[in-house]
């Protein structure tokens, strides 16, 4: 059974490049006909007229026949039949497409060589210079119309090139690359033209026969059409080579903004090709990398990670940082889990732990460790706040009515304590984390176990108000001393004096703002 036929490309594609192609060839086709038959110098014929007719008969049968076959040709080199291992009918589509403008230009090529041959035999039974003239005239004509139709083709053909690179980026090059390019398209734009130009300078001085007036004229008839043709092909490489690096500098620029979704169309079988895949891989790994940064911001803390991400080297120890400690501690926790479904716990303690964080975020706490029901948020480390004490304080005054306003199902205790700890990098090169070890950590987490069986279930110690600004240790009332479990020393207690908290939590302001 025969394999089925199938285009490579859609029928608008393959519209466009044979309007664009067919005119292109139509117009050259046009220019080398005024040129040779008007313009350049023929030498003496006994029948100018007969010669002339001859050659516009001549042209116009060989012009419908040659876009005729040009058109079913070209067609054809877009076409290619089913084949039943797929990644060979990839591999042979994404060759049809990347070779196409190459290979309809091959076409054009064959065509218009056979142009010049043919005009050449026709008008050699005339003039050997004539014929001479006209195949020179033609082959200039169709180098550059060859030139300026792989351009075009190049372009109409970049949506479906894309298609074909977006399944396989190209990676080595499979196109002559940038170099190549601009010297062959110096020589179609400028090369061709000039040498066009010197060849009738050289007609006119060997045969001697040309007037003045009609060298002007061939040398301005000639000369513009270099002008013309050499900006077309100009523009043409400058756009070829300018749109995919316009391409990548714009995505670059959405980069910087920090959108990595940030993607380029590959288009070109060239160095330029690559440097498009490259960018997209490129943002990619960014991408990747950012994604990582922000599950590991997420895990540890942001400020942690950008510390772990400009060190540059795991190194392990810590420093000695004045900071502040708020313990966090849900009450009736285990009986919660035994009389709850697992879901309806962990959308609990969800709710718990989104109030937390955000309460600590907003007074520029981190939160060091969730422990079960239980969360650790450190002030002052591992980035210096100017009153680690006082934005602790006033996060315990804060997360304690909105847990009371938000979550009146749930009770929780609140501890904060301040003063010199250990912060720093704990474990293994192979598996640490950031911590905080001090007396502080130990005093809060005892004051939240206090703190479950006192009205409004926040305790601070005196030592942190002691630390904190006046604005700050005018809201906290002082108690009574105590001596915690494990602590040899007593520890003096502090209570919120409950002042526009509950109001500020209602409508959604700071406490420090109703003050």
């Amino acid at each position: 059974m025969a394999r089925r036929r199938q285009w490579v490309i859609s029928w608008p594609v393959r519209l466009a490049l044979l309007v664009a192609v067919v005119v292109a060839n139509i117009v050259g086709a046009g220019v080398v006909l005024v040129l040779s038959a008007w313009v350049l110098p023929n030498g003496p014929l006994a029948d100018p007229a007969t010669v002339r007719l001859v050659n516009l008969v001549a042209f116009g049968c060989y012009l419908l026949v040659a876009v005729l076959v040009g058109a079913v040709w070209g067609a054809g080199r877009f076409r290619m039949r089913d084949h039943p291992d797929l990644e060979v009918q990839r591999r042979r589509e994404h060759r049809r497409v990347l070779y196409g403008p190459l290979r309809l230009t091959t076409v054009q090529a064959v065509l218009w060589l056979l142009a010049a041959l043919l005009f050449a035999g026709i008008n050699a039974r005339w003039s050997w210079r004539l014929a001479i003239s006209v195949a020179e005239t033609t082959l200039v004509g169709g180098i550059i119309v060859c030139g300026l139709s792989y351009l075009l083709s190049e372009r109409i053909l970049r949506r479906s090139t894309a298609r074909v690179l977006a399944a396989q980026p190209p990676r080595r090059r499979v196109l002559p690359g940038i170099v190549a390019r601009s010297l062959v398209f110096w020589v179609l734009g400028t090369a061709v033209p000039v040498i066009g130009l010197l060849l009738a300078a050289v007609s006119a001085l060997v045969y001697g026969d040309v007037p003045a007036a009609q060298l002007a004229v061939i040398v301005l008839s000639i000369g513009g059409t270099a002008l013309v043709t050499g900006v077309l092909v100009t523009v043409g490489a400058a756009r070829a080579v300018a749109d995919p690096v316009n391409a990548v500098r714009r995505g670059m620029r959405r980069v910087e903004r920090g959108e990595f979704d940030a993607r380029v169309t590959v288009y070109d079988g060239t160095e330029l090709g690559q440097l498009q895949s490259g960018f997209n891989t490129m943002v990619a790994g960014l991408a990747e990398r950012e994604r990582i940064r922000d599950l590991f911001g997420r895990q540890v803390g942001r400020d942690v990670a950008e510390r772990a991400a400009d060190a540059g080297e795991v190194r392990l120890g810590g420093e000695v940082r004045s900071v502040a400690v708020l313990f966090v501690d849900l009450v009736g926790s285990t009986a919660l889990a035994s009389q709850r479904p697992a879901e309806e716990v962990v959308a609990v303690l969800n709710r718990f732990f989104g109030v937390v964080v955000e309460t600590v975020e907003e007074h520029g706490g981190w939160i060091n460790k969730f422990q079960g029901d239980a969360a650790l948020a450190v002030f002052g480390a591992p980035a210096p706040a100017p009153d680690p004490a006082g934005s602790a304080l006033a996060a315990a005054r804060r997360l304690g009515v909105r847990l009371a306003v938000e979550l009146p199902d749930v009770e929780a205790g609140i501890g904060v304590s301040a003063g010199d700890a250990v912060a720093g990098n704990l474990g293994d090169p192979r598996r640490y984390e950031y911590t905080v070890i001090g007396d502080p950590v130990n005093e809060a987490a005892r004051l939240t176990e206090l703190a479950k069986s006192v009205p409004g279930r926040v305790l601070a110690a005196g030592s942190a108000l002691a630390q904190a600004d006046g604005r700050e240790r005018g809201r906290w009332t002082l108690g009574e001393e105590t001596l915690l479990r494990g602590r040899g020393e007593p520890t003096r207690l502090a209570t919120p004096d409950g002042r526009d908290d509950r109001a500020a939590v209602r409508t959604g302001t700071a406490p420090e703002e109703q003050g």
